[in-house]
């Protein structure tokens, strides 16, 4: 049986908390952490009805895209649709997550998997992690264990650099200590200066694995207190950020392009900006409510920015450079329970994993 904290460590480990807005509220919803879970139900939103199909399904986990709790609940009395929702599933025992905007930031998150059905080649992501979601790592490590410390931290996520991976820089030189009569060190005796040989490893992490490269620092090193130092970064981090870019296989007409964003997404209409008789080739997405990245597409160059939630006025920021495709927020966001899907497969190839049926899209077209 898999306990439910071993398939939230699994997913934070894959899309951090500290990746979601500030609005957010991913994570665990209801559930004790320790319990043993047997399955899951992947859906979009957890409504009453999907709680209802957990119970006949007899599977006590449901892994969402957005949040049932988005804001504080002062009470749980049913008056409305979340309270009843939460209390559904407390009283049957089923444990809520949910995967929201943690997920749309990163690499292989929403917006990958919407570019994925379109065919679109050489994605990047659109506005890669902010100032201070890297760091830099410096260890001073005896020569003889240089090596040891360096793949102790590169497995522990460090040092990959684009496609490139156990990235570091590496100079040697003497390092002094004196330890008080309370020490064993490693090399020297207490109460003595000692000189050492010494590497000095540079390397750099995503912020969110600092604890980890800690801890692996400690168990790979050999002195009792082992010096390091970590620096804040300005650098860009494009191992998660948001919104995608990619090229079409062949330049389409912008007629054929909203046909296939029709087909693709099953969207029922397509709210667009005025079409600009030119050639679709490379195009810019952005899962959920993306109009505050409309500006990052325009810079790309691409003709077409396909998201949802667009607002009116919104809408003239276009300025014809770039034609808006708002196809729906649940559209856009619909293939989000395919990751979940994909990911806990790879780790958990045994999990009961079921697709919910319930349509809980609470927007319907006449």
């Amino acid at each position: 049986m898999t306990k439910l904290k071993d398939i939230v460590t699994y997913l934070h480990g894959i899309a951090p908390l500290s990746y979601q807005e500030s609005y957010d509220n991913s994570g665990l919803q209801t559930g004790d952490a320790d319990m043993d879970v047997n399955g899951a139900l992947l859906t979009i939103d957890v409504t009453e009805e999907v709680v209802e199909e957990a119970v006949r399904l007899g599977i006590n986990l449901i892994i969402a895209h957005h949040p049932v709790i988005f804001k504080g609940l002062k009470k749980l009395t049913g008056d409305n649709a979340v309270e009843r929702t939460v209390i559904k599933a407390i009283r049957n025992k089923i444990a809520v997550f949910a995967g929201h905007t943690n997920f749309d930031s990163i690499a292989e998150g929403v917006s990958k998997r919407m570019a994925e059905k379109l065919d679109l080649e050489n994605i990047s992501i659109l506005t890669p992690g902010g100032k201070e979601t890297l760091r830099k790592l410096v260890v001073f490590v005896p020569v003889e264990y240089a090596e040891k410390v360096r793949k102790a931290v590169f497995k522990a996520g460090a040092g990959t650099v684009g496609n490139y991976d156990e990235c570091s820089f590496n100079v040697t030189g003497e390092g002094t200590f004196r330890g008080s009569v309370n020490t064993h060190p490693f090399a020297g005796k207490p109460g003595v200066l000692h000189t050492e040989k010494e590497v000095r490893t540079e390397t750099i992490f995503p912020a969110h694995l600092q604890s980890r490269i800690l801890r692996a620092i400690t168990e790979a090193h050999p002195y009792e207190e082992p010096a390091y130092d970590i620096y804040s970064l300005e650098n860009e981090y494009h191992g998660a950020g948001l919104g995608i870019t990619g090229v079409l296989p062949a330049p389409l007409s912008e007629k054929e392009f909203l046909d296939k964003l029709k087909t693709v997404f099953n969207a029922s209409c397509i709210r667009h900006t005025p079409l600009l008789n030119k050639p679709v080739h490379k195009v810019a997405l952005c899962g959920g409510t993306g109009s505050f990245l409309l500006g990052a597409a325009i810079r790309t160059g691409a003709e077409f920015y396909v998201s949802a939630d667009f607002k009116y006025h919104e809408f003239f920021n276009a300025d014809r450079n770039i034609v808006i495709a708002d196809i729906g927020h649940f559209e856009s966001e619909q293939f989000t329970t395919e990751i979940f899907y994909d990911l806990l497969l790879k780790k958990f190839p045994n999990f009961v994993l079921h697709f919910s049926k319930v349509k809980t899209n609470p927007i319907n077209y006449y």
